[in-house]
């Protein structure tokens, strides 16, 4: 049989008829947001027909310091112009050394964190890949313990400690060798996670082995912007301890400032054996993936885990600007005032929408629409929103949560108008059919 060729007819730039001829239909988020965006500055995006959107979604938590932040980019354009090193590979380059200096100085050191650094390819779900890799090889186990609504990648161990059925199923992922407890808190309420844990690992005829790893969100934002407790995250840390089981602490969405602090984990005064950072790591939305772990876990064989894309120059000139940022009293100041107004909006919504439960931690806001109207009024929210300038993402385990995720550096200005909309959006839907 013969088939004719595809003909595509000429389309105008400003049309969207491009990406849907060409590009394959998993894309996601431009169904949301069906405009062609332009340019971008701070915490707003221009469509190319000059309509200003306040980001209320921050690139899924990789633009923590916002849309061509100056001070990062005066960086970049400079290392550029001086034909500095784009890409290298593993290789020693004087970007990666002043990042890593500013690093240690800047994150690590203060926290008493003596870490070392492998940096593992462009995206999150390589940082994952490689602390799953790393842990079952210190430890000699395969087995690995996760947490209902987790959220850690689309790659294929990522997906396997992934809670999202659907996700799992488009990946072609059954259940291996993981065991999956409910997280501490979740749309059916509390559980006693570290004490099922305990029994698992106690009990000699449980049906489950000593893993090598458990694995964990800080505060799971996929899953419905769920924020552990301090007193939950010291007794997971306590029970690994105490039977041997290295502990992972995913911050790939959760750190970098996201929760007020630089890691997620922090709040809780712990010390993670792995600790995965991705997203906002690489300072200006360059893909950046870091495994970090104890430097006797350093157990790897040269080349033993390698990757095209895992020293991303331009990156690593990115986040040496951004740990210096983070040396900046205005920037600290700044993002804690945003962060008490972002808590000061959640209370009030609260307290004056009846069935709506909020959760979050510093610039992590979830707005749960379960009992109060469901998936389809959080869809009807995110439209409003759109429609009147904001960007809001959902997430849920049914898309059911808005979840308003402001750069840090957002001013106190744009965050009242883009929370206006949010809120009258919010009454708006109330009745709506």
């Amino acid at each position: 049989m013969t088939i004719a060729p595809h003909r595509m007819e000429p389309v105008r730039a400003t049309t969207t008829a491009v990406f849907e001829d060409l590009e394959s239909e998993v894309r996601s988020y431009c169904r949301k947001f069906p405009v062609v965006f332009d340019r971008a500055k701070g915490a707003e995006l221009y469509s190319e027909d000059g309509r200003r959107y306040i980001d209320f979604f921050c690139g899924a938590g990789t633009l923590n310091y916002g849309h061509n932040n100056d001070f990062i980019k005066r960086r970049l354009v400079d290392y550029l112009a001086a034909d500095g090193v784009v890409h290298g590979l593993d290789m020693y380059t004087v970007a990666k050394r002043e990042f890593l200096t500013a690093f240690n100085e800047t994150v690590l050191r203060p926290r008493e964190l003596d870490y070392k650094v492998q940096f593992c390819g462009p995206t999150g779900t390589d940082a994952v890949e490689a602390a799953l890799k790393l842990a079952r090889k210190v430890t000699g186990r395969t087995g690995l313990m996760a947490f209902t609504g987790a959220y850690h990648g689309m790659s294929r161990g990522s997906l396997g400690v992934t809670g999202s059925r659907r996700a799992r199923r488009a990946g072609g992922i059954s259940g291996q060798d993981v065991t999956f407890v409910p997280y501490e808190d979740g749309p059916q309420g509390t559980f006693d996670s570290i004490g099922f844990i305990e029994r698992l690992l106690s009990d000699p005829s449980s049906g489950v082995d000593i893993p090598a790893a458990v694995i964990v969100e800080p505060m799971q934002m996929e899953g419905g912007m769920y924020p552990a407790s301090a007193e939950w995250l010291r007794a997971l840390r306590a029970v690994t301890e105490r039977h041997g089981v290295l502990l992972i602490l995913d911050e790939i969405q959760a750190g970098c400032g996201r929760t007020g602090k630089f890691f997620c984990f922090e709040h809780a005064g712990i010390v993670p054996d792995i600790v995965t950072v991705s997203k906002s790591i690489g300072g200006y939305g360059l893909p950046l993936s870091m495994t970090l772990f104890r430097r006797e876990l350093d157990v790897w064989e040269p080349a033993e885990h390698t990757g095209t894309f895992r020293g991303n120059q331009l990156a690593f000139v990115a986040a040496t600007a951004a740990c210096d940022l983070w040396e900046q009293t205005k920037f600290r100041t700044d993002l804690a005032v945003a962060a008490r107004r972002l808590e000061r909006f959640g209370a009030e919504i609260a307290a004056t929408e009846p069935g709506v439960e909020v959760r979050g931690r510093g610039m992590a806001l979830g707005i749960d629409l379960a009992g109060a109207g469901g998936p389809e009024r959080a869809h009807r929210v995110q439209r409003y929103a759109f429609d009147h300038g904001v960007i809001v993402e959902l997430c849920g385990r049914h898309d059911e949560v808005l979840k308003i995720l402001p750069p840090l550096i957002i001013d106190i200005a744009r965050l009242e108008v883009g929370l206006g909309v949010v809120g009258t959006a919010l009454r708006t839907t109330l009745y709506a059919g």
